[in-house]
């Protein structure tokens, strides 16, 4: 059963837009940082989803997941309780095992912060494997519909 996905992609990125609530804060109305890899994480699964690609498929035949390898943020300025976000996120890279992913976090035209993702594909027992071919070509498409 495929989930309703939110977000578009165009030129490449998907945008998913978010709002800041006061679960995503701290007592000052300040989005915590850990907040930001969060809005990330939703950000790849709608993208995902966008796609047509559906992880919990692959999972439930035992196929293999994702996993973060590497995740690098730096952090520009603060989103703030209330504030509408959009988390732009492309592909970088596409590699047998592993996709990079570059993602940014916007409030209107102020870029609050840059990240990368490294995720590996890993087989069941928990070992680096190729991604599944239908993912890896998707993924390529994209890269390639990005503006060089």
């Amino acid at each position: 059963m495929s989930l309703l996905a939110t977000g578009h992609i165009d030129r490449g990125v998907h945008a998913l837009p978010l709002r800041v609530y006061f679960e995503d804060t701290d007592l000052t109305g300040v989005v915590y940082h850990a907040g930001y890899i969060r809005f990330m994480e939703r950000a790849r699964t709608e993208m995902l989803r966008v796609l047509g690609l559906e992880a919990q498929a692959l999972l439930d035949a035992r196929e293999g997941f994702f996993a973060v390898y590497d995740l690098a943020v730096t952090y520009l300025a603060p989103a703030r309780l209330d504030d509408v976000l959009t988390v732009r996120t492309r592909i970088v890279q596409v590699r047998a095992a592993a996709t990079v992913i570059a993602q940014d976090i916007w409030r209107g035209g102020a870029q609050l912060t840059r990240g990368r993702v490294t995720a590996a594909w890993l087989g069941m027992d928990g070992r680096p494997q190729r991604q599944p071919r239908a993912w890896a070509d998707r993924f390529t498409a994209l890269l390639s519909e990005y503006p060089a």
